[in-house]
């Protein structure tokens, strides 16, 4: 027993097959619908853009940050030995010889030379312009003191040293300004 397919079951059989696999061929394209993850698609996609709106502020918040810490840093130049005025002058070596003065509170021997407690191989040894020199004592500066000095400005800072009240450059160590003689 053959079974014989005739040319009109032929026919037949590929007319369903050739529907059966073209259908999809013919379907129409639907772009702007369907599922794309629905509703939590949605969620991460707004949560996206919250974290990178976030990101933003943050980025703009750090920059006006560093901006302003920027210009707090810009660096004045200050005249050598034009920093302290008279007045300030007046107060600090009112202020050390109240607390300090005639040699009170000086070695005996060393509170008659008259060279504010300092031995004498280290007494003055330094000049505005010039760095600290190695081996000086430097002190920092009570804080009575300060409060009647202007704020030292970034990259300085004020120190004792000695019996002189100075204000040093910080990067090169630089004395920028003395007020001499405040023992005696």
């Amino acid at each position: 027993m053959t079974t014989t397919f005739t040319l009109g079951r032929r026919i037949a059989v590929l007319a369903i097959a050739a529907a059966c696999l073209g259908a999809p061929v013919f379907a129409k394209d639907d772009d702007d619908k369907g599922h794309k993850g629905g509703k939590h698609a949605e969620k991460a996609q707004k949560h996206a853009e919250k974290h990178a709106d976030k990101a933003e502020k943050h980025a703009e918040k750090a920059e006006r940050k560093a901006d302003k810490r920027a210009e707090k840093r810009h660096r004045e130049d200050i005249k050598h030995g034009a920093y302290f005025n008279d007045q300030q002058r007046t107060y600090v070596r009112q202020y050390y010889s109240e607390q300090y003065g005639g040699g009170r509170r000086c070695p005996p021997g060393l509170a008659k030379k008259n060279n504010g407690c300092m031995p004498p191989g280290q007494a003055r040894k330094w000049d505005v312009g010039q760095p600290v020199p190695r081996g000086v004592t430097v002190y920092s500066v009570p804080q009575p003191v300060i409060m009647h000095l202007p704020p030292a400005p970034y990259g300085y800072r004020y120190a004792r040293i000695g019996g002189d009240i100075v204000i040093i450059e910080v990067q090169r160590n630089l004395i920028v300004d003395v007020i001499h003689a405040l023992l005696g």
